[in-house]
């Protein structure tokens, strides 16, 4: 009798030992089924095949055989098709949502994957050999540690101009609790979507940024300043406490987040028409609450610890302002950004004369505080002051600066070239 190789699984060889001991009636069908997870019937079944058989009547018959839940060849290539049409940059998870939600057609991610890779539209990628970073927990309470970050980037693919999405990401549950859209970014557009996220959630325990100048004084041995930032000062009056990342993957939430908005957030304002940043200001609540409809996770603890009260609108949009001291002159004058700020007031108010006054900037509007007090005040121009007041004993000493330069056929230069030429001819 010719030799034949059978190739058999781990699962099929020990169906093979089990059911020869049946056969020698060294078990019984009913404890042969209890060993294989199978009922008497089925033992019964493969001890048939055995027998007329052999071993490979133990072999399963659907190896090699293509399988019941194979996707139809003509949903495989229309998926193909809408993908190449559509969705050629996307990545396969994103593909796959978008087949299910705009054309209804229902793949696995490991299907769409495949399908793509066959097609050539994605390439599996290589993991690099990164630093192992230690995990650290996440924070058990909402609102507990909030990373923020700015992210500069392309988001319109060059349908618009290049911009700035300031992010800010709950540590305990990874939810996006507020987006921003700027041109730059700085600390003003910090202050506003600060702004933002405080009147809807409350103020945070802490926030965690990076070490970028408007969190942090990098200067070494500073020799002016306070030694903190125009941001860390509105945190402390607000009693937010801020810490600085030493390195991008310790506030990896943020960051991975970014990378997330970078894929997601781009592809789906392309698919929406989006060029501008108040349109996709309009379409970022829309965004968020999918984003963390798919993303977020539960806290370890249901307590959340914002913290509700908050000082009123006006008061909050001051502290979250650029703030400078300044000191008054005796004519109650004080200047800023090349203007000059009069202070009025009904009364000689001699308190106010030398003394040093907080001028609070937010973007362009300009208030003047002493003592946790507004002053009213005025503006004067730098470059067109009032004519000066002279009396007449000063009249003699007082020489008016000119604003223009004498152009060169200017009758005072042929005079003064006149009286060159007649000196020199004295001299010869």
């Amino acid at each position: 009798m010719e030799n034949r190789e059978i190739k058999m699984s781990q699962k099929e060889v020990m169906r093979l030992e089990i059911i020869q001991r049946v056969i020698g009636r060294q078990v019984s069908q009913v404890e042969a089924g209890r060993q294989l997870k199978l009922t008497s019937r089925q033992v019964r079944n493969l001890q048939y095949r055995y027998l007329k058989k052999g071993a490979e009547g133990l072999v399963s018959r659907r190896r090699g055989q293509p399988s019941n839940n194979r996707l139809a060849e003509s949903l495989r290539s229309q998926a193909v098709e809408l993908i190449q049409a559509n969705y050629s940059d996307f990545g396969p998870t994103l593909a796959c949502e978008k087949l299910l939600e705009r054309h209804g057609l229902k793949l696995s991610v490991e299907s769409t994957r495949k399908l793509m890779m066959k097609a050539g539209i994605w390439e599996g990628r290589k993991r690099k050999g990164t630093k192992t970073h230690p995990r650290r927990p996440r924070r058990p309470q909402f609102g507990e540690l909030v990373q923020i970050d700015g992210s500069p980037h392309d988001w319109f693919e060059g349908r618009g101009p290049r911009c700035c999405l300031h992010a800010f990401v709950d540590d305990a549950t990874s939810r996006i609790l507020q987006l921003r859209f700027a041109p730059t970014e700085t600390v003003n557009t910090y202050f506003a979507a600060a702004e933002e996220y405080m009147s809807r959630y409350g103020r945070p325990v802490t926030f965690y940024s990076d070490r970028y100048g408007i969190f942090r004084v990098n200067a070494k041995e500073a020799e002016s300043g306070s030694g903190e930032t125009q941001f860390g000062r509105a945190m402390r009056q607000l009693g937010i406490g801020i810490i600085c990342a030493n390195s991008a993957p310790a506030k990896g939430r943020v960051e991975r987040a970014n990378r997330t908005l970078q894929d997601r957030l781009v592809k789906e304002m392309r698919l929406e028409g989006i060029s501008d940043i108040p349109a996709a200001t309009a379409f970022l609540p829309k965004f968020i609450e999918d984003y963390n409809r798919r993303f977020a996770i539960q806290p370890a603890s249901p307590v959340d610890a914002h913290r509700l009260s908050l000082p009123d609108r006006r008061e909050l949009r001051i502290i979250l302002s650029q703030q400078h001291r300044r000191k008054v002159t005796k004519n109650l004058e004080l200047s800023y950004n090349n203007v000059i700020y009069q202070i009025l007031s009904n009364t000689p108010c001699y308190t106010l004369r030398g003394a040093s006054v907080t001028v609070c900037d937010r973007v362009g509007e300009v208030s003047i505080r002493y003592k946790h007090r507004t002053l009213r005040h005025k503006t004067i121009d730098k470059h067109n002051r009032p004519a000066p007041i002279v009396d007449s004993k000063g009249l003699g000493t007082f020489r008016a600066r000119a604003t223009t330069k004498p152009r060169t056929d200017h009758p005072w230069r042929r005079y003064a070239c006149l009286n060159n030429a007649s000196r020199s001819d004295q001299v010869k």
